[in-house]
C-alpha cells in the first residue's frame, strides 16, 4: 500500500456474479513499477491471518445489516428462489454468502480459491492507456513467466426450467411501515441476439424515471419512491426482477398494477411509437459521456469479455439501437417477460398484507 501510494497507483480486487478482478490504474512515468506489484499480488498474494479475521467480522457484520433492511433481505432470499439451490446464481444476490459458509471459511480456503480459479488460461488481461499492445505484451509476458496454466472446474450454470405457475412467498417484518415487493423469474443471457431489443423494452416498462411501472406507482399512485424491472446481466440465464417498495396498506394493490404492466406490455397497451423514440434516445444519446474516463472504457473492455460479447458491439450498438421497430419491441417482451411464471417475494408485517394478497 505505502509503495502504490508512493507511484500514485490503484490497485482493487472483486467479484461479482460471473468473475473476479484484479485492477490495477497507474501513471504512465510509473507503469512498470507499479506491474511489478500487479503481478506480485495476482501470482502470490498473501492471506494473513489477522487481516482475515477482521474482514470475516466485517462481512458476518454486513450480512446482519442486509437482514435488518428489507430490501436487502428480499435481495438475500430471492435468487434461490429462483434457481434453487446449487446453482450459481442462486446465492444472496449481494454476494456477501450466508453465516455459515462465511463462519467457516478460513485462510487456507482462500488460498485453494486463488490456486482453483487463477489460472492464465481462465484469464484475460485488458489494457487502457498511452501505449501499444506490442510493447504491454513484452512487460507483461515477463511479469507473468511463472504463471502456469491448469485445469479450471466448470460453475454450476445449469439451465433453470421455469414454474409451471406463479407462487407468492411472505417474508415477516412485523412493524415494518412499508412492504418491498420483487416480482421475477430465470431470464435471458446478456449475450443474446435479441439483447439490446429486450433493453430497450425495459426501458420503456421499468427501466427509467419515466417508464410504465414508475410512471404508475409513483407518479400516478404515490405509493411508492420509486419502482421498476430491470434484465440482470449474467453470462447465463439473469434473472428479470421488477421491484417495488410500497406503503403497507397499498401491497396488494401495487402487486395487481405490477401485474398489470407486465402483461400490458405484451399486447393488452401496445408499445407506442412514441415510446420507442424515446426509449432510442435514451439509450443512444448517452453513450458519448459513458466513455469520457479510461476506467470507463476498461469497464466496456471488461463486459465484452465477461459476457462473450463482439468487439464490434459498442460500435455497433447506436446504429443497432435507432434501427428497432415497435414490432422488435414487442417481439422482445413476448420472449423476455413472463407473468404466469413469476416469483413474487413480498418483505413486510405479515399481520397486515397477508390476508389482503392477491
Amino acid at each position: 500500500s505505502d509503495e502504490l501510494a508512493s507511484l500514485g497507483a490503484n490497485l482493487g480486487a472483486g467479484s461479482s456474479l460471473d468473475v473476479s478482478s484484479v485492477s490495477l490504474s497507474s501513471l504512465t512515468a510509473t507503469l512498470d513499477r507499479a506491474l511489478d506489484l500487479y503481478a506480485d499480488v495476482i501470482l502470490t498474494p498473501a492471506f494473513p491471518e489477522a487481516d482475515f479475521r477482521r474482514l470475516q467480522k466485517q462481512l458476518l457484520a454486513g450480512i446482519q445489516q442486509e437482514k435488518s433492511e428489507p430490501f436487502g433481505l428480499a435481495l438475500r432470499v430471492f435468487p434461490k428462489l429462483l434457481y434453487g439451490s446449487g446453482h450459481a446464481y442462486g446465492n444472496p444476490l449481494s454476494g456477501s454468502g450466508t453465516e455459515a459458509s462465511v463462519s467457516k471459511l478460513t485462510p487456507a480456503d482462500l488460498r485453494k480459491f486463488h490456486k482453483t480459479w487463477f489460472k492464465p488460461n481462465n484469464a484475460t488481461l485488458i489494457i487502457v492507456g498511452d501505449t501499444t499492445l506490442k510493447e504491454s505484451v513484452s512487460k507483461l509476458e515477463k511479469l507473468f513467466a511463472p504463471w502456469k496454466p491448469g485445469a479450471v472446474p466448470v460453475k454450476n450454470l445449469a439451465t433453470v426450467e421455469p414454474p409451471k405457475k406463479s407462487s407468492v412467498y411472505l417474508i415477516d417484518r412485523p412493524g415494518a411501515i412499508q412492504s418491498v415487493i420483487l416480482a421475477g423469474h430465470v431470464g435471458l443471457p446478456k449475450s443474446d441476439p435479441d439483447n439490446l431489443a429486450i433493453e430497450t423494452m425495459n426501458t420503456i416498462l421499468g427501466g427509467t424515471f419515466t417508464s410504465r411501472v414508475n410512471l404508475n406507482l409513483r407518479e400516478d399512485k404515490h405509493w411508492t419512491y420509486g419502482a421498476g424491472t430491470v434484465p440482470l446481466a449474467a453470462r447465463g440465464q439473469g434473472p428479470f426482477i421488477a421491484y417495488a417498495p410500497v406503503q403497507t396498506d397499498k401491497t396488494r394493490e401495487s402487486m395487481i398494477e405490477l401485474d398489470k404492466e407486465l402483461r400490458g406490455i405484451l399486447g393488452p397497451r401496445p408499445i407506442t411509437a412514441e415510446e420507442l423514440s424515446t426509449a432510442q434516445k435514451n439509450q443512444t444519446l448517452s453513450l458519448p459521456g459513458q466513455w469520457e474516463t479510461i476506467g470507463a472504457v476498461g469497464g466496456s473492455l471488461g463486459e465484452l469479455v465477461t459476457f462473450g460479447l463482439p468487439e464490434n458491439y459498442f460500435t455497433t450498438y447506436p446504429d443497432k439501437v435507432r434501427a428497432l421497430t415497435v414490432n422488435d419491441l414487442t417481439k422482445a417482451a413476448q420472449k423476455a417477460v413472463h407473468p404466469d411464471q413469476l416469483v413474487w417475494a413480498v418483505v413486510g408485517d405479515r399481520s397486515k398484507i397477508e390476508a389482503p394478497l392477491p
